[in-house]
This record gives C-alpha cells, structure tokens and sequence, in this order.
C-alpha cells in the first residue's frame, strides 16, 4: 500500500506549497531556481499558484502535489511543462521533500506522469532534464526506460547564476 497520494492544484493550499518549498530551499536551490523566485513569500507563493492553476486551464502545464498519507503533508511537486503539440512532446520537473528521498516515491510518481502524459495528454515523446550531478533524477530516468540522448552544454542557469550542462533523457510512446 502506497503512503502518498498525488493531488491536483486545487487541493493544496498556497501555504503548503510555500512550507515544502521553504523547508526544501537549500535542497532544491540549484535546480529550482525560478519556483524558488517566484515563491520566496507567501504572497508571492499565492499568486504563482494562481498562475499555475490559470496555465492548467489554458493546457500550458500541469501541476501535481505528493501528499504523505499518514500526515496529510505536501512531501513534493511534479511538473509537466514544454509542451509542444507541433510534435507532441513535453518535459518532466520533480522534487521530493528532502527527507523522503530514496524511498521510491518520485520513481513511482513519475511512472504515473508518464503513463497521464502518453495517455490522457497524447504525448508522443517525454523528456526528463536533470544536472550531470543530479544522479538521483537520472536514476528516475533510467528507472522509467527513458533513454539518455545527450548532454546540453552551458543549457540552464543554475540557483547561483551558474551556467551548466544539462543530461537529457528521453522517452517514445512506441518505447513505452
């Protein structure tokens, strides 16, 4: 039996999404930087959820919470983004609360995204980007058949203003 379940945006409250990302800052700092920004308040963090619910309705993105079962917590957030109906495709982002990793959770969240994004969303083809020393999302990656095809250099401007290389890791709905 699973000890978390994924919620929509409508029912998670701004002050949960502020908590987890605040007691998460220094964790996710690096690769977050632009959710980090737009959430370094309350406030802030409020209207970039109403953002985010507006950018669910105009089909731009698709936001999911993880919530821990037992606690009713947020423990973290997947994100379906880039998606480009010219060809199909989007991108994968995710974090987990910092003392829930290692446990499965993204591995499994993600194989339900997966199967939402070449189901549901008509996805042809599902990118996961990941730092070259995130090993623990590439090893969500490669954990749901996705394939590394290359690595992006100087492609993302990191939380301390730092340009980095990106390993980018893909996935055909004729692979899946």
């Amino acid at each position: 039996m699973e000890t978390w379940k994924t919620d929509s945006i409508t029912d998670v409250l701004p002050e949960e999404f502020y908590g987890l990302i605040d007691r998460n800052r220094e964790h996710i700092a690096k690769s977050f930087p632009v959710t980090l920004s737009a959430c370094g308040t309350l406030a802030l963090t409020t209207a970039y959820m109403i953002q985010a619910a507006e950018n669910m309705q105009k089909g731009l993105n698709h936001y999911f919470y993880l919530r821990h079962i037992a606690t009713d917590s947020l423990i973290g957030w997947l994100l379906i983004k880039n998606i480009d109906r010219r060809i199909d495709k989007c991108e994968l982002a995710y974090f987990i609360d910092k003392n829930f990793e290692g446990q499965g959770i993204i591995t499994k969240a993600v194989a339900n995204l997966v199967a939402f994004c070449f189901g549901p969303l008509g996805m042809n083809k599902v990118i996961i980007c990941a730092s070259p020393v995130n090993f623990g999302s590439q090893r969500v990656a490669h954990k749901n058949g996705f394939t590394q095809e290359g690595i992006l250099r100087e492609e993302f401007k990191n939380g301390n203003g730092i340009l980095e290389d990106v390993v980018c890791f893909g996935l055909l709905k004729s692979e899946y």
